[in-house]
């Protein structure tokens, strides 16, 4: 499923991969405060991300850039986290 997100949005499925483990590190894993904050958290990291991409300069970037760039490094930090475990 996350496979064919990504290929329908585009970068922006870097949101619904890394914003629900953040919320889950902040609220833990309560489901009914979990979704609330995933979404407060995602619409609101959405509309910075957007805010920025369109005052960084003249030209307008792709809103999947900078989510990528801002996503992967929290993705990374979040796999070398969990994967602590793993052999």
């Amino acid at each position: 499923m996350t496979a064919a997100t990504v290929s329908v949005c585009g970068m922006i499925g870097w949101v619904g991969l890394v914003v629900p483990h953040l919320a889950r590190a902040l609220v833990g894993p309560t489901f009914r405060l979990l979704l609330p904050a995933s979404v407060l958290l995602g619409s609101t990291y959405l509309l910075l991300v957007d805010d920025l991409a369109r005052s960084l300069g003249p030209l307008e970037l792709p809103l999947g850039v900078l989510t990528a760039i801002i996503g992967a490094p929290c993705f990374l930090y979040l796999l070398s986290r969990t994967g602590r475990g793993w052999s």
